[in-house]
């Protein structure tokens, strides 16, 4: 993935910050960065969404289930370190 700058942040500020951003744990200034960045970034946007689902999703499965599949979280944050290597 090329890193780019739009909004003001670079594409690896984004990501460092897209946990934060869905929990709604931003001001509203550094929210607006990020959606700015997130409009003008096609790669950002694509990742936020598929990174936004798989909360979403997480976030459903435990409030049914007491307890996580470990070999599940574990395939998740494979997958999530091999889409941002530099981590």
């Amino acid at each position: 993935m090329t890193e780019r700058t739009v909004g003001g942040l670079r594409c690896s500020e984004v990501l460092a910050q897209l946990s934060d951003y869905l929990d709604g744990e931003l001001a509203k200034p550094e929210v607006e960065r990020i959606e700015e960045h997130l409009l003008g970034c096609p790669n950002c946007e694509r990742f936020g969404d598929n990174f936004g689902s798989m909360v979403v999703s997480l976030q459903r499965q435990s409030d049914r289930s007491e307890a996580f599949d470990s070999d599940l979280v574990s395939r998740l944050l494979s997958q999530i370190d091999q889409l941002n290597p530099e981590s």
